[in-house]
This record gives C-alpha cells, sequence and structure tokens, in this order.
C-alpha cells in the first residue's frame, strides 16, 4: 500500500511539473528580465536544486519520510505560488531560488520509504513502478500544459502549487506513519560521505546520469540537424515514457526478476549503448523511435537497480541521507552534460557525440562485474557499512 501511495502522489505531482520550461518566458515578458538576466535566474534555480536534495536526506532520517515529503511539496507549492503573484523581478528571483532549495526535498524520502516497505526482491519493480508514474505524469504534463499556456502563463505556476498541494494532502492522509527510517532514539545514522562504497556508486551514477542527460540536450539538437520537425522531440520523448510504462511487466518476468542488479546493470548498459550509438546513425523519425524503444528499456533496467543498490548499501536509519547523496549525480550531470554535449555537437557533430555515448555505456557495462565485488553489501563486514 504506501509504494502505490507514493506511485498515484508522484504521478500526480509529475503532472504538474510543467512549469520550468516556462520559467524563461515569464522572466522575460511577463516581468521584463533580459536573457542574460534569464539565464542567471534559472542557473540559480539549478545550483538551488543541489543542496535541496541533501536537506531532504537530512530531514528524511531526522523528521521522517511522511513529514519530509509534506514540508518539502507545501514549499513548492507556496514558492510557485509566490512565483504567480510575482510583481517585480527580484521578488521572482527570490521565489525562484526558494523553488530550487525545496525542489528536491521529496525525493530522498520517497525512495527511503520504498527501500523500507518492501523485501530486497521486490525493489527493482517497486522502484520501477515510480520511474513509470514520472514518464505517466510527464505524458499527460504536457498536454495540460498545452491547453494552459494559451492564457496567461502564470496560470501554470498556480496550477503547478495545485498539484504540489494535492500530491501533500494525498501522502498526509494515505501514507502510513509506520513507513519512516527515523530511529526510535533520536540518533543519527550513518554518514553517506564516509562510505567509499557509496562514493563509487555516485561516480558511476553520475556517469549514468550525463549520458542520460544528453538524450535531453542533445538530442533534440540531433533531430534538428538531421532536418526533421521540431514536433519529432515531443514524439520521442512520448514514446520513450510509453515504453518505460509498457514494458513494467518486464520487471517482474522471472528471467529478469532472477538476475542479480550488476548483471541487471549490464544489460541495461548494453541495451542504452546500443541505443545511443543508433542515434548517430538513424535519419528519419521511425529510425530515431526504434533506438528510443531500445535505450529506454535500458534506463528501464538501469533505474530501477540502481536505487535498489543505494538501497542495499543504507543502514537502515540513514537510507535518506544515502538516496541524497547518490542523488547528487543528477545534479552535478545537469551542470555538465549541457556543456559537453553542445561542445561536441559543435566540433564534431552528432554521429562522434552519440558514439562516444555509446562507448561509455558499454565500458560502464563491462564494469559491472568489478563493481559487484566491491559494492555487493552481501558480502561486506558490518564496520564497512558508513558512518
Amino acid at each position: 500500500m504506501p509504494v502505490w501511495v507514493l506511485v498515484i502522489a508522484r504521478a500526480v505531482n509529475r503532472l504538474g511539473a510543467f512549469t520550468l520550461p516556462f520559467l524563461g518566458i515569464v522572466l522575460t515578458v511577463e516581468l521584463g528580465a533580459s536573457l542574460a538576466e534569464a539565464g542567471f535566474v534559472v542557473t540559480l534555480f539549478g545550483l538551488a536544486t543541489i543542496p535541496s536534495r541533501l536537506l531532504g536526506g537530512h530531514l528524511a532520517d531526522r523528521l521522517g519520510p511522511k513529514r519530509t515529503i509534506v514540508v518539502g511539496l507545501v514549499g513548492c507549492a507556496v514558492a510557485q505560488l509566490w512565483i504567480a503573484l510575482a510583481g517585480s523581478l527580484w521578488s521572482a528571483v527570490v521565489a525562484v531560488v526558494l523553488l530550487g532549495l525545496v525542489f528536491e526535498i521529496y525525493e530522498p524520502p520517497s525512495q527511503a520509504v520504498i527501500a523500507d516497505v518492501t523485501e530486497p526482491a521486490a525493489r527493482p519493480a517497486a522502484y520501477g513502478l515510480l520511474g513509470a508514474a514520472v514518464a505517466a505524469g510527464a505524458v499527460l504534463a504536457g498536454i495540460l500544459a498545452a491547453a494552459l499556456s494559451h492564457g496567461s502563463l502564470r496560470w501554470l505556476f498556480v496550477a503547478d502549487a495545485v498539484t504540489c498541494l494535492a500530491c501533500a494532502l494525498l501522502i498526509a492522509v494515505a501514507l502510513p506513519r509506520a513507513s519512516t527510517s527515523l530511529r526510535q532514539d533520536g540518533s543519527r545514522g550513518g554518514s553517506g560521505w564516509r562510505d567509499r562504497r557509496l562514493l563509487l556508486m555516485l561516480a558511476a551514477g553520475t556517469a549514468f546520469a550525463t549520458l542520460y542527460m544528453q538524450l535531453m540536450v542533445g538530442l533534440p539538437l540531433t533531430l534538428l540537424d538531421r532536418d526533421l520537425p521540431a514536433s519529432a522531440v515531443g514524439i520521442v520523448l512520448a514514446v520513450s515514457a510509453l515504453t518505460l510504462i509498457a514494458a513494467q511487466p518486464l520487471q517482474r518476468a522471472a528471467r529478469v526478476r532472477d538476475l542479480d542488479d550488476f548483471q541487471a546493470m549490464a544489460i541495461g548498459y548494453l541495451l542504452l549503448g546500443i541505443g545511443l550509438l543508433g542515434n548517430g546513425f538513424a535519419t528519419t523519425l521511425p529510425g530515431f523511435l526504434a533506438c528510443t524503444v531500445i535505450w529506454s528499456l535500458g534506463d528501464l533496467l538501469l533505474f530501477s537497480r540502481t536505487y535498489t543498490i543505494v538501497a542495499a548499501l543504507a543502514p537502515d536509519k540513514s537510507r535518506g541521507r544515502y538516496m541524497a547523496t547518490y542523488g547528487l549525480s543528477w545534479g552535478i550531470a545537469t551542470t555538465v552534460a549541457p556543456v559537453l554535449g553542445t561542445q561536441l555537437l559543435a566540433a564534431a557533430g552528432p554521429t562522434t557525440l552519440w558514439t562516444l555515448c555509446a562507448l561509455v555505456a558499454f565500458g560502464l557495462a563491462g564494469l559491472q562485474p568489478a563493481l559487484r565485488l566491491r559494492l555487493n553489501p552481501l558480502t561486506l563486514r558490518p564496520s564497512e557499512l558508513g558512518g
């Protein structure tokens, strides 16, 4: 039951998360910011999301996941309403920074709850289901954004605030209080920064996140380079989301379920690499869609198994902070990937970009046996469990 509550709440929350692409437009058109000023404000938002994840992990282990999730969602609603009502650029800047600081609080506690309430064998399917909820919400969010964007763009932020509050209410009412990794004696768990295994996962996760972000940054530019219409970008992203949803039963198939995490990760990276390599040579929309199905299946395995491994590495009372530390891989990738991708595209073209990305994915697949030896928590001494 707690997993389904989180899945439904995540879908509702993701349904409203369509405002960020319109933030720069609101800043420039409605609040008079220059393009440079708008870019700076959006950068501030991105930087603020990094401590946001750490705060979410810390609060999850001190207050409990349920309270932390509600705090983060209510904070997002307040910041979104502030942006919608802002009468000056400086007021909007403060609201955008606040939004960044609370934006990722939700993630570590929700991931920790799944680990708390599921058996290890069931975690890949549970994390995969959470990913499918995000994908489903993203598809519907695009439709909702298209409908609301015909009026004042500030209504988008009001709608996002409403979905955040609806999500917070659902968590407050339906998520059992017992779903918490809070220590009963109030003491702190282990520190993820002192666990070398977690840092190794952070390094590997950053490489994966950087590859994934290339799909968000480099793939749209590649489609345009191949003279495909801008609408092709939306079609590709929709097919990816639908693949993640439709392929969920694979997580429960016996052959996939019986794979250990590192075997599944190796297969995931191979699929990801094949799809990325295909991006470099595809010239038609059907070709790109075939590649999209392949790399999306790889993502399905990778998203579910990486969080399963991190949950297994974490001491029971430190899962929030472990998830938060691992989640920094996405903040790093979001900062690095756009620069790397655009520079490679400009200097060498799409074929080189995607060939190099594929080689990195194949290399990560080959590293999985070594990672198993270093990370498998069942082979480690209790003294190595962080803290």
